[in-house]
């Protein structure tokens, strides 16, 4: 459906699904440069060596069909590097939101309990 920008519009998509609980709930997650550069320096490089690996070895590939076929440094597309920042900083946005949605969520069950007694 989207041909070579397949792969753009999944991480497209991981953004919009995930970067509105910055503002939502007023994270301030975006607002943390270090944290976000320190979750992506731990995850990045492993992953990045591992994809390398794996492409090397004929484990995997990715299809120039649904990529843009511009590959940086170990062979690996753009994209691929775009992951590995999207993805860990979406997934603390998302454990950020639940961890602030919980103590909501404890009240309703509070007062739904009461309620029912």
């Amino acid at each position: 459906m989207f041909g070579q920008w397949s792969y753009l519009a999944m991480l497209g998509f991981v953004i919009l699904a995930s970067f509105w609980l910055e503002f939502a709930f007023r994270l301030r997650v975006l607002r943390d440069p270090k944290r976000l550069i320190k979750t992506i320096a731990l995850a990045a490089p492993v992953f990045l060596l591992w994809d390398a690996f794996a492409i090397a070895n004929s484990h995997w590939f990715f299809s120039e069909e649904l990529t843009l076929g511009i590959y940086g440094p170990l062979g690996i597309p753009i994209e691929e590097y775009g992951f590995f920042i999207i993805i860990p900083i979406a997934g603390v946005l998302t454990l950020e939101g639940v961890t602030n949605f919980l103590p909501t969520v404890r009240s309703w069950v509070a007062r739904l309990r009461k309620v029912n007694g």
